[in-house]
């Protein structure tokens, strides 16, 4: 991927936000010929300006993506543009509906228009599993940024463009994952709040995120949703990891910090869909991602779609969901935890050595049930 973002103009919208820094951090040893950072937060921006001064081709824009007449300005002369920027808070955007659509919808629409414009060859948009029948505005908002994009690749006359969307699982550590509210309960010693015991979720830490959004862009053909392979945790058994691996740190045993189940907030699933049922029949399944093509195909009859020097690759077989997927084991989320740093960079004190808490003891299999799929 190197070679891909070698010498390019890249602009990053939501570039202050966890998994905007993340792209940052990854893209700048490969040598990109400016990185243009846009965001809509003064205080986190000037101060990622500042942390990479030194590098000379960082430039920071503070703006905003419902601002069409900036997103045109600093595309201008791009050759990638990573658009991250959104409302990613379900009950806010639900309280704020049109502020969700301003910011996820025309947001995405201001983008691909100032791509079209200036001719930007690669955009790729972060879509989320809330878009994966959604059941509130935000998730609605970002399906139809998805299909924005998606539609992009039809309706541009300039050729050689190409439009494309990832889609993500929960990635810990992030704002608005559970982590740090787990965390925060365990420093006060309990109870840790837990939706449902059944309640599963695909997990990536942040770095992972970043190399999604990277190694989809440097493969997209044109319109499709890639979607990585990932792992899967009962949220009540991510509780427990991390009560045995935290509540030591802050002075209190484990056994004596309480779980209190308080049920799922409304429109809430107890499993996580990253693949829908419809979705299979036109997706392909790669080692590492799942690529939904675009379903209406008549209309991208042009688009090659080809990957790693045009490998043959199977079709997806099933609905990539939570529920059918093979969870990890107590013992194995404890190690992915101490072993991403993700708890360390939330602001618990230092880890426990390895071999403390169990996570020395690891089982031969690492999973519930044998994975149907590889898992990273």
């Amino acid at each position: 991927m190197d070679a891909f973002y070698r010498n390019k103009v890249i602009l990053i919208t939501g570039a202050a936000g966890t998994v905007g820094r993340e792209v940052v951090s990854q893209l700048l040893p490969w040598g990109p010929a400016e990185l243009r950072l846009m965001d809509n937060n003064e205080t986190e921006l000037f101060f990622m300006g500042e942390n990479y001064r030194s590098a000379g081709c960082v430039r920071a824009f503070l703006g905003d993506v419902r601002d069409a007449d900036k997103l045109r300005l600093v595309a201008k002369g791009a050759d990638i543009i990573f658009h991250i920027a959104a409302f990613k808070h379900v009950y806010l955007s639900e309280y704020n509906p049109l502020d969700a659509v301003q910011t996820n919808v025309l947001g995405v629409n201001n983008v691909v228009f100032a791509a079209l414009r200036h001719h930007v060859p690669y955009v790729l948009f972060t879509s989320s599993d809330k878009a994966v029948n959604p059941t509130n505005v935000m998730g609605t908002s970002k399906l139809l940024g998805e299909r924005i994009i998606t539609a992009a690749n039809i309706v541009n006359t300039n050729q050689n463009q190409v439009f494309a969307s990832v889609r993500f699982g929960n990635v810990l550590g992030s704002r608005g994952s559970v982590l740090p509210i787990f965390l925060e309960q365990i420093r006060k010693g309990g109870p840790v709040t837990i939706t449902d015991a059944q309640m599963t979720r695909f997990i990536m830490t942040v770095p992972e995120a970043g190399r999604l959004v990277l190694e989809a862009c440097s493969l997209a053909c044109g319109g499709e949703v890639f979607i990585t392979k990932m792992a899967v945790v009962r949220i009540v058994d991510l509780a427990r990891a991390m009560i045995e691996l935290l509540a030591p740190r802050y002075g209190f045993d484990p056994a004596d910090l309480p779980l209190a189940y308080v049920g799922p907030r409304p429109g809430e699933k107890l499993f996580e869909e990253l693949m829908t049922e419809s979705e299979v029949a036109h997706s392909l399944e790669l080692p590492r991602l799942f690529v939904v093509l675009p379903a209406l195909r008549a209309f991208y009859q042009k688009i090659a779609y080809n990957y790693y020097n045009d490998q043959d690759f199977p079709k997806a077989e099933r609905a990539y969901n939570s529920s059918n997927e093979a969870c990890l084991h107590l013992s194995a989320i404890k190690r992915y935890l101490v072993r991403s740093g993700v708890l360390e960079a939330m602001g618990a004190p230092p880890a426990v050595k390895e071999g403390q808490y169990g996570l020395a003891a690891e089982p031969a299999a690492l999973y519930q049930v044998t994975p149907k799929r590889p898992v990273l």
